[in-house]
């Protein structure tokens, strides 16, 4: 079974959870889950993970290991339109792990960073041989008064758009962002700021491009077509197939109602538009040859 089988396993026994708990507004499906609290305020609840040998090599500076670590979690937040209030983590660490307390240090320090510091956690010790493992979980509140921005509420007709440029995140000759993204969490805002209800549907890119667009349509239920030539390609980076698949792009892709906004930049990361949303299902990458590709399985898929 991969990543995808077990997501659809998990969503499909967890459709009942909003009914049979009133605090549960949004549960797994989405960038982040919604909750409300018995006096009425909304939350979002995040939770990710970076494991050595998968997310990051084992050379990697441990203040960029901490750092990705935090930004992953805060992008899903922003993907949601949101802002990060209060965190946790926990780590799993290598017996004899001699970086322990500047790892904590870091954590804290990238915590604080993005508005959400470090309150509790835990630690414990792997058996002999395990990889570094770090989880860090998030509370974020949703825009007021958009509230939170679903991948779910697509419609026929839409803009499909990016932040930045796509492709190459994974670069080992320093190029690579993968370690030094920042996350588009003044872009989410703005974007609620600005369209409010005409924003739709908003999904931060991990796993590629073509895979999360994918999963847009599949919960808006309707089909995506990403229009290659349009998509804004990272340096050093050509081949929109290879960079529609790469991940790690922590990028959003949103959907929007046509006609509301013209090319963009806020805070320096440009926005392009890269395709439309129709009534169908599935997720089109058309080439500039005319060719359409799959591109709900371009990306990672564990």
């Amino acid at each position: 079974m991969n990543e995808s089988d077990l997501h659809r396993r998990i969503f499909a026994r967890s459709a009942d959870l909003a009914a049979a708990f009133p605090g549960v507004v949004v549960g797994p499906g989405d960038d982040c889950a919604v909750v409300k609290s018995a006096s009425g305020d909304v939350l979002l609840l995040k939770v990710d993970q970076v494991v050595e040998g998968r997310h990051f090599r084992p050379d990697t500076p441990i203040d960029l290991i901490a750092r990705k670590a935090v930004a992953r979690t805060v992008s899903d937040i922003a993907a949601m339109g949101g802002v990060p209030r209060w965190g946790m983590a926990s780590g799993v660490l290598p017996p004899g792990y001699p970086h322990a307390d500047e790892l904590c240090a870091r954590l804290a320090h990238w915590g604080r960073h993005w508005g959400a510091p470090m309150v509790g956690g835990d630690i414990a010790t792997g058996p002999e041989g395990c990889p570094l493992s770090l989880s860090v979980s998030l509370v974020g509140v949703p825009h007021t008064p958009r509230g939170p921005v679903l991948r779910s509420a697509a419609m026929p007709g839409d803009e499909v758009w990016v932040t930045g440029a796509i492709g190459g995140s994974l670069a080992v000759d320093g190029s690579g962002t993968h370690l030094t993204f920042e996350p588009r969490l003044s872009e989410g805002r703005w974007l609620c700021d600005t369209l409010g209800p005409d924003l739709h549907a908003m999904i931060d890119i991990s796993d590629g491009l073509g895979r999360d667009a994918g999963r847009v349509a599949a919960a808006s239920g309707l089909r995506v077509v990403i229009e290659g030539a349009r998509v804004p390609l990272r340096d050093g980076t050509s081949d929109i197939s290879r960079a529609a698949a790469d991940g790690e792009d922590y990028e959003l892709l949103f959907c929007i109602a046509p006609g509301t906004m013209t090319k963009a930049m806020v805070g320096g990361a440009a926005m392009t538009r890269i395709g439309r949303v129709e009534p169908g299902t599935g997720c089109a990458l058309v080439l500039a040859s005319g060719e359409h590709l799959d591109a709900a399985t371009m990306g990672w898929d564990h």
